[in-house]
């Protein structure tokens, strides 16, 4: 039997195979969508993502017969670190072959890596940050890709818990259908109107392409803001707000945005981003020239059918109050008006954690179940011997 070997990623070729490695390692299972190589570089290559600037990331490959069968990356986030005040590192970008023994020996390379940068404890699989890819897919193989959601076989968790890594939370994905049911079903009381009576000082900011960089400034505050103190958060840099923002205005639409402010400061904002897969699934990881045409119409034609909500979240200053309360339901509200001008029929609310009930239970009124549900899992790390 040939020999299994894990090591180090080390140069440009073989980071190449590391970003290229899940849709040779997949092709062909069911439910499985290749994402294009140039989104998944401008995830993981250190050229393009900014978490390069204040994380130490290190690559594995495991190798058999001069052929990749695995990868993991391994990250230690200070900020992430000075966040929590805990040291926990990263694991994530984790997708191997059907076998056990390849994720054993990935998992324990990034287990070794992380105990010699100091940390004492492992968690994910998240790549390469909270900004990034959350989770492993416990359930929703069969359901359409979605942009910026990790997908992993079914056999892929079992190997992962096989190893001694326990379950931590669950993210929660509901599809949302955009059908004159769900208003019916998504009630706001008729005299709860932006800029009328008791909403007299409340207003909603669209989405300028102009301004969209000061706009980002202050959707990064706000984000930072509502979600800080929750589990797993690190605060969205600057440059990485920057980075965003390069990557989503060419298919961004100012009914993308939902910004809610109030006396003209932002208390609450959604923000909707147009899923790729919808018009690039088809074309494979690599599109031929004749691909990249074809990509580039459709893209300038808007033909996206579905969406992924990235954003959602309430300031602190109206948290906890009959206002706050009402936000992410005004948002959505919101959202579900602006269908008529979008030529979407769902989108997907993602990554709400399972123990987030006051989220869930606003959307399960819409929603009754998730279709997709990521885990993420932890590991206690034990120091070297003095």
């Amino acid at each position: 039997m040939a020999t299994l070997t894990v090591r180090p990623v080390e140069t440009r070729k073989e980071l190449v195979q590391f970003i290229r490695l899940p849709r040779m390692l997949y092709a062909g299972m069911p439910g499985y969508a290749p994402p294009l190589d140039m989104e998944q570089t401008d995830l993981l290559d250190p050229k393009h993502n900014g978490i390069f600037r204040h994380a130490s990331v290190q690559y594995f490959m495991a190798w058999r017969n001069g052929e990749p069968v695995g990868r993991i990356s391994a990250v230690v986030d200070a900020i992430a670190i000075e966040s929590w005040d805990e040291k926990i590192g990263w694991f994530g970008a984790l997708d191997a072959l059907a076998e056990p023994e390849i994720v054993s020996m990935l998992l324990d390379a990034a287990y070794e890596w992380l105990k010699n940068q100091g940390m004492a404890r492992m968690r994910g699989p998240v790549t390469l940050g909270y900004h990034g890819e959350s989770g492993l897919m416990i359930e929703g193989q069969s359901e359409h890709a979605m942009v910026g959601t990790p997908w992993h076989p079914k056999y892929l968790h079992g190997f992962v818990e096989r190893h001694g890594l326990v379950k931590a939370k669950d993210l929660l994905t509901y599809k949302l259908d955009l059908t004159a049911e769900v208003d019916e079903r998504h009630i706001v009381p008729g005299s709860l109107k932006f800029g009328e009576g008791k909403l007299g000082d409340i207003s909603v900011s669209p989405l300028s392409k102009k301004q969209i960089t000061a706009q980002g400034e202050v959707l990064r505050g706000l984000y930072n803001d509502a979600w800080a103190g929750t589990y797993n958060f690190v605060p969205l840099q600057d440059y990485e707000m920057d980075a965003m923002i390069k990557q989503l205005k060419p298919i961004l639409r100012p009914e993308h945005y939902v910004q809610i402010d109030q006396a003209g400061e932002p208390i609450a904002m959604a923000l909707v981003v147009p899923n790729v897969f919808d018009i690039a699934g088809d074309l494979g990881g690599s599109p031929s020239p004749i691909g990249w045409v074809e990509l580039g119409v459709r893209l300038l034609r808007h033909r996206f059918t579905s969406g992924r909500v990235i954003l959602l979240g309430v300031s602190h200053k109206v948290r906890g109050t009959i206002l706050g309360a009402m936000m992410p339901s005004l948002a959505i509200a919101e959202l579900l008006r602006r269908r008529s001008t979008l030529p979407y029929q769902s989108v997907e609310l993602g990554w709400i954690l399972e123990s987030n009930l006051p989220m869930r239970n606003l959307i399960e009124r819409l929603v009754p179940e998730p279709n997709k549900i990521h885990r993420i899992y932890e590991k206690a790390i034990t120091p070297n011997a003095a």
